[in-house]
């Protein structure tokens, strides 16, 4: 249906270019580009893109050629342009992914781009247009769209081993690495050479536990970075790692249904249902920003929106808070020390303090009138939200240790009521 309304299109495109065929303004441009193939070159690119088709460009030039309002070495100079923006319409199009997801695309555009470069003046400079032109000046074009692309077709074809191979060294080469490399790859430290071992079993069940931590940590670190930055590219890059937080927990998960039962003592059987406990709150924890923060900081980007000087700074200062607790967790994790647990269970409180001010705070702006947090309004208390969240479930690492050193209360609610309260 696409090609048949492409044809129809160009019909119209005849008919309305038929009465002013013969203007002094079209044979001008035409003859222009006649002459300055380059230029000529270039607009069949733009228009390649602009039209999102090769193929719409290439039809529109044999109408254009076929009923003479442009010469045929013009016309070969646009078809030369739009392969060459056939080749740019998916690098545009894939913008928002990873360059390693993007290599064929940068390939296809190299090779094209080049071979249509080396073209252009090999048609324009040999006078080859001589040796296309048979059938009629419409079908020159067409000949030479055909001729192009098979003669690159048989001159790279034999190179394609070389051609992956360089472009892999290149971009593994060009990969970011520490924090700005999102999308590494994945090592598990699950060692299953060991999971007869206990000992050795829940080691390596809490290296991948804190792991896991550290792909949480990797995903927050730069939320309000990215809030304020609206950097899309980024966004996507980390909403990705949400991904290797859901496998990690499955990976863990199948690792703690294995270990057997046999040979483990209370307090290992005990530790192996903490640990996949707390690597579930991580995974939600990685829900929340994935699907909460890193969802509004998008919302914020595409709508252009601003918090207020007071908002972001308050915002700032709670996001850091929790990125400390998160680091706390990571050492009650792997030291197990009872003082480190009371203090992350007593920063959790000053958290839900931060959250509880910046609301108020919040809600005074809002009554004093202010545009801007009446745009952010939402958003602001959700992203209070989703921090205290965020950081609920990171700290849950305390709790059992807590409970299991008799540091927790079993209950906040006052036991029994008085006589005078009964009848109320």
């Amino acid at each position: 249906m696409g090609i048949a309304l492409i044809l129809i299109s160009l019909r119209f495109l005849r008919e309305a270019m038929e009465p002013i065929r013969d203007s002094a303004f079209l044979p001008a441009i035409a003859d222009y580009l006649a002459y300055d193939f380059m230029t000529a070159f270039l607009v069949g690119a733009a228009l390649a893109f602009v039209m999102h088709s090769s193929v719409a460009t290439i039809l529109m030039c044999v109408t254009l050629v076929n009923i003479g309002a442009i010469p045929v070495a013009a016309g070969v100079s646009l078809v030369l342009g739009a392969n060459l923006g056939s080749a740019i319409i998916p690098i545009w199009l894939s913008r928002g992914m990873t360059p390693l997801a993007r290599r064929v695309l940068m390939v296809n555009l190299a090779l094209r781009g080049s071979w249509a470069l080396i073209t252009l003046f090999a048609v324009n400079l040999l006078s080859l247009v001589a040796y296309l032109s048979f059938g009629g000046p419409a079908q020159t074009l067409i000949t030479t769209h055909i001729v192009f692309n098979l003669s690159m077709l048989l001159l790279s074809l034999p190179f394609v081993r070389q051609i992956g191979a360089l472009t892999e060294r290149a971009f593994i080469r060009a990969r970011p690495h520490g924090p700005e490399g999102l999308s590494g790859a994945v090592t598990s430290a699950l060692d299953r050479s060991v999971i007869a071992t206990p000992s050795l079993s829940l080691a390596s069940l809490k290296r991948e536990v804190l792991r896991m931590s550290d792909i949480v940590e990797r995903m927050a670190r730069p939320v309000m970075e990215v809030y304020a930055s609206g950097d899309l590219r980024q966004i996507d890059e980390l909403i990705a790692l949400d991904d290797q937080v859901n496998a990690t927990l499955s990976g863990i998960r199948r690792y703690a249904a294995d270990l057997p039962s046999a040979g483990m003592g209370k307090d290992q059987t005990r530790a192996v249902q903490d640990l996949v406990t707390y690597a579930i709150s991580l995974e939600m924890a990685g829900d929340i920003i994935a699907e909460r923060l890193l969802a509004r900081a998008r919302q914020k980007a595409k709508r252009r929106l601003e918090f207020s000087a007071e908002g972001q700074r308050e915002l700032q200062a709670m996001h850091e808070c929790v990125l400390a607790n998160m680091r706390l967790a990571c050492n009650v994790l792997v030291s197990d020390d009872l003082e480190s647990a009371r203090l992350l269970v007593m920063e959790k409180s000053e958290v839900a303090r931060v959250e509880r001010q910046s609301r108020i705070h919040h809600l005074e702006r809002l009554r004093e009138g202010r545009t801007v947090s009446f745009e952010t309004s939402d958003m602001h208390l959700e992203t209070l939200r989703g921090l205290k969240d965020l950081n609920s479930q990171c700290s849950a690492i305390a709790y059992p240790l807590l409970y299991r050193n008799g540091q927790l209360l079993e209950t906040r609610l006052i036991r029994t009521l008085g006589a005078d309260h009964i009848g109320d």
